[in-house]
């Protein structure tokens, strides 16, 4: 069974909750049962606005990734960025699997800023076009700090020890003018 979160890039608008479930008839009968049961079913509206939003998927999605590969090349350069993981970027080490098979290399991102987790709450609270969302797959670039937001829980050795360091943060890009995103995160780093 494959469960898929229509909340995110199949709605594309941020504004409904739902989700997919896709298997065997053996086993979607039992999702089916007990999403009767518990009231876990998808209201016509929440289903029409889905149904909207995968008409322009496929827009909306070729969009974000050519303003994520824009986003990631301009912070990679960037002198108070001290890394960025996006497969799109030859310096990611999964780089050449990513281009072999990919068609596109996403809309989401993570950057490390100088300054620690003070550096990187300053550059998300700093942000004007950026919305500051733990979100993805909307229209609006979303940015987040993972280790105040997200992993919050997690003690600093939990944090390293997930990959997360204090300065990271999370670019989830929408679909705005490349440019304009470029100019609000460059204003941000300053």
């Amino acid at each position: 069974m494959v469960m898929h979160s229509a909340t995110k890039y199949l709605n594309g608008h941020s504004d409904v909750l739902a989700g997919v479930a896709a298997g065997p008839a053996t086993l979607i009968e039992d999702v089916h049962t007990a999403s009767l049961e518990l009231g876990a079913t998808l209201s016509p509206d929440a289903a029409w606005l889905v149904r909207r939003g995968i008409r322009t998927l496929h827009l909306r999605v070729e969009r974000a990734c050519q303003n994520a590969m824009r986003v990631a090349e301009f912070l990679e350069a960037h002198s108070r960025v001290t890394r960025v993981v996006y497969p799109g970027l030859p310096s990611h080490p999964a780089h050449d699997v990513a281009r072999r098979i990919l068609d596109g290399f996403g809309g989401m991102l993570a950057f490390e800023v100088d300054g620690g987790r003070p550096g990187g709450e300053a550059v998300m609270d700093a942000v004007k076009l950026c919305v500051r969302a733990t979100s993805l797959g909307g229209v609006e670039t979303c940015v987040s700090h993972p280790a105040s937001t997200s992993h919050r829980q997690l003690s600093e050795d939990e944090l390293a020890e997930a990959g997360i360091r204090p300065g990271d943060l999370r670019l989830t890009v929408g679909i705005e003018d490349a440019d304009d995103l470029i100019e609000d995160l460059d204003q941000a780093l300053r």
